[in-house]
């Protein structure tokens, strides 16, 4: 999310959270001068950064006001404790075929979710799906958002906490496409 307009009209449909990218690499990257428009307090503000200082991550919650950050980078778990006691940590983990989820143990203590998305080397926003049928490797007590290729709110029997849409409900990057956005609202359950 990064053009007020749209924000505005994603806030109005009531999401869990909205996702603000800082990374300068994304083409989803908010911008230099961004401004966050007022949004219900209902919506969680998350961050989104890759391997980013410790000193310029807590500057974007302070500015911005984040109650979350998701951290898609190879950030350590000592790097989101510290970080933990200044703002709730989503730890972000690329997926493929052989990922080993006993790498997701040593984040237990010091993340609130943890993220499972494509692995690509752009660091997510591929708009490609992982095989979801790997999840079954996951035994961690951390609940988790799925991402990646995402085109509704069908996970395939699966229990994730949250999902991320993106890629598959942009008009173009950082520009969601509204109508879109209100045919998964349907979808959702309750």
């Amino acid at each position: 999310m990064k053009h007020t307009d749209n924000i505005l009209e994603v806030a109005a449909l009531v999401p869990d959270f909205m996702g603000f990218i800082f990374y300068k690499g994304s083409k989803r990257y908010v911008g230099e001068g961004f401004e966050m428009p007022v949004l219900p307090a209902s919506i969680s503000r998350v961050g989104v950064f890759v391997d980013e200082t410790m000193e310029t991550v807590v500057a974007m919650v302070e500015m911005y006001g984040l109650e979350y950050v998701q951290l898609h980078g190879t950030e350590s778990e000592k790097y989101c404790k510290k970080l933990s006691d200044r703002v709730k940590v989503i730890k972000a983990f690329g997926v493929d075929e052989g990922f080993d989820f006993a790498l997701t143990e040593k984040y237990e203590d010091s993340c609130e979710y943890f993220l499972f998305d494509t692995k690509t080397t752009d660091h997510g926003g591929s708009g490609k799906k992982f095989n979801w049928e790997v999840l079954n490797n996951y035994h961690g007590r951390k609940e988790y958002f799925l991402s990646g290729g995402l085109d509704s709110a069908y996970t395939a029997g699966l229990t994730p906490f949250a999902v991320d849409v993106n890629s598959m409900f942009e008009i173009e990057p950082g520009l969601k496409d509204i109508q879109k956005l209100k045919l998964l609202k349907d979808e959702l359950p309750g």
